[in-house]
């Protein structure tokens, strides 16, 4: 499990990429790269790390669920992600 912190500074960092996308396209289309400059470093979208949304787990992340492959198991063999069965032959 993460901390709070971490999963809430990927939180606020989305809302700042959101927040500068149009702003940080225009300049980007224009060629200033002084004023790409001087945006916020966390407006850049690189700077998104995709997260687990339950338990904020940084690693082994799928993008289909949005969840670990952990908690993905877990949630699998309880029968709690509809379609999804244990392989079995």
């Amino acid at each position: 499990m993460a901390k709070e912190g971490l999963k809430a500074r990927e939180v606020k960092r989305q809302k700042l990429v959101a927040k500068y996308a149009a702003k940080r396209a225009a300049l980007k289309e224009a060629g200033d790269y002084a004023g790409l400059d001087k945006l916020p470093k966390n407006a850049s979208p690189v700077r998104l790390h995709n997260r687990c949304k339950l338990t904020g787990r940084p690693k082994g992340y799928m993008r289909q669920f949005g969840i670990s492959r952990v908690t993905f198991r877990e949630m699998a063999l309880d029968g709690k992600i509809p379609g999804i069965t244990k392989a079995s032959w």
